[in-house]
């Protein structure tokens, strides 16, 4: 399942519990538990850094690969 399609059912479910307060009380508990063990992992980086780093990528040198050889053999030599 993609992240558009996961995102779909997601708010479909949430548009299911909506008038429901209690219900989404606890969803919004869940929520904040899932986003804090996210916090936690080492490998997480924030959105914004995560685009900052790209925009900073794009400023620097490239390097274009005729082949994907070529980029195997780049990256054997490094």
């Amino acid at each position: 399942m993609t992240t558009l399609q996961l995102n779909a059912e997601i708010l479909r479910n949430l548009g299911a519990l909506a008038e429901d307060e209690s219900m989404l009380k606890r969803v919004a508990k869940y929520l904040r538990k899932l986003v804090a063990e996210k916090k936690d992992d080492p490998t997480f980086m924030p959105e914004e850094d995560f685009f900052q780093m790209i925009d900073e990528a794009k400023k620097g040198p490239s390097k274009r690969f005729e082949s994907v050889e070529d980029l195997d053999k780049y990256i054997r030599s490094l």
